[in-house]
């Protein structure tokens, strides 16, 4: 028998069926539910999924090991990232950033102040889930002032950070660009218009439910007051301003065919260029002195995210070797659907059943990248799609941008879920418009 090595690990022997991935993936999401932690959910949903699928514990073992290796790459970025978001958070940039937006537009223009706000900050490289929290705050205020539904608010911000999240130098940008081998600046280059879409479809349906649905009252907003101490916004923009120009030097050279700076002769990635953005933004804003302080912050909340993401590869690692991805392929062929569907499909399934817009990317590119590419799609074209699917489903009620909108926005349950089907048609645009560009590009 030729040996099949996958990550290092010889996986000829090891051939999961549908019910191991199935058990896998259903405890993961009762146990996730269960309030579990996500990574150790996964862990168990994988344990149980590769001994009922056929494996024994030994190959268990291996597909962990399979699994962690597959993000190592995505990680070790992520860690690094963790530096630019403690410059932004533990000096409030960030929340300059959002504030400079809702007072530039005002209050007449509530709606687009607030999902732009959001956009922005989660564009400059902010996960979404704490820019769910940092505008949450502004945009109860901003809401109550401009006489805005909730309704209409909590859509804003959730919208605007699906089209922050596909052009941003964030975690999953980084896991969409990983399993492709692509660099992280064009991936997310190449959001920008799925995101801008999806940043125009936001405010349209706002505007359809801002007078609809329940209010903000002046309970939700007695303890957001302007804060005295936030750097200015031009310092507070010099941060992400320089991480993110730093990287789109390699598209620069790569378009232009300036050598010195192209992705050969002078690779720039997220790995030193977000902590590069990060120490500049904070020598600037004066605070040098904090830059141990404020990076070892950063790290300890992305410290979740990465954890999160050694179980989410572990569920990659079980697919990667069982017969679903087969069986995937099989499937479109039969109903005649081309397989470069599978990569907005596959993190739009995967990121409404983790509930995580995250692992359901990094799942669904380190399972099925490889087929994806044999099927003649471009790596672009295939990170592009799954970046964007990652963002149609996300939102469900165990998910963590569900939870973190529930709790910022300070709605009931039954109010956030309220809000899910417009939540749903602005990440279903937004996928359809990267479709579109990508996918109908190539068969032309």
């Amino acid at each position: 028998m030729v040996p099949n090595i996958v990550m290092g690990v010889d996986v000829s022997d090891i051939s999961i069926s549908i019910l191991g991935v199935i058990v896998a993936l259903v405890l993961s999401i009762f146990l996730i539910i269960k309030k579990m932690n996500p990574a150790l959910a996964m862990f168990i949903g994988v344990f149980a999924g590769a001994l009922m699928g056929g494996g024994n514990l030994s190959q268990m073992i291996d597909i962990v090991i399979i699994g962690g290796r597959q993000v190592v790459g995505v990680n070790i970025r992520i860690i690094a990232g963790g530096f630019l978001v403690g410059a932004l958070i533990e000096t409030g940039a960030a929340e300059t950033i959002a504030r400079g937006i809702v007072k530039g537009l005002g209050e007449r223009r509530a709606i687009l102040a607030i999902a732009l706000s959001a956009m922005i900050v989660t564009a400059s490289g902010v996960f979404i889930t704490v820019t769910m929290l940092i505008i949450a705050p502004i945009a109860l205020s901003v809401a109550y002032k401009a006489n805005v539904s909730k309704f209409a608010a909590i859509l804003a911000i959730s919208g605007g950070g699906k089209a922050g999240n596909v052009m941003s130098p964030n975690p999953n940008a980084i896991a969409a660009a990983e399993p492709f081998g692509l660099p992280l600046s064009e991936v997310m280059i190449n959001g920008v218009i799925p995101g801008l879409v999806a940043l125009i479809v936001t405010v349209l349906l706002c505007k359809m439910v801002q007078a609809k649905h329940y209010k903000v009252e002046a309970a939700d907003v007695e303890d957001t007051i302007e804060s005295t101490n936030l750097p200015s916004l031009g310092k507070s923009i010099v941060a992400p301003g320089v991480a993110i120009g730093i990287l789109m030097l390699n598209p620069i050279g790569d378009i232009f065919g300036i050598s010195f700076i192209n992705s050969t002769n002078l690779p720039m990635d997220p790995f030193y260029v977000l902590p590069i953005g990060a120490v500049v933004g904070l020598i600037v804003m004066g605070q040098g002195k904090n830059i141990a302080d404020f990076a070892s912050k950063g790290v300890l909340r992305m410290a979740p995210i990465a954890l999160m993401l050694f179980g989410a590869g572990a569920i990659g690692g079980l697919i990667t070797v069982s017969v679903f991805p087969n069986m995937i392929e099989n499937a479109l062929h039969n109903i005649g659907m081309p397989t470069a569907f599978l990569a907005p499909l596959a993190s739009t399934i995967l990121s409404s059943a983790t509930g995580s817009n995250t692992a359901g990317i990094i799942i669904g590119g380190e399972s099925f990248a490889s087929t994806i590419l044999a099927a003649g799609v471009p790596a672009m074209a295939g990170a592009v799609m799954l970046h964007a699917g990652g963002g149609f489903l996300d939102i469900v009620p165990h998910g963590n941008i569900f939870l973190a909108t529930q709790q910022g926005m300070k709605c009931t349950m039954t109010e956030r879920i309220k809000v899910m089907p417009y939540e749903a048609a602005v990440g279903g645009v937004m996928t359809l418009t990267a479709v579109i560009m990508y996918l109908l590009n190539f068969w032309g």
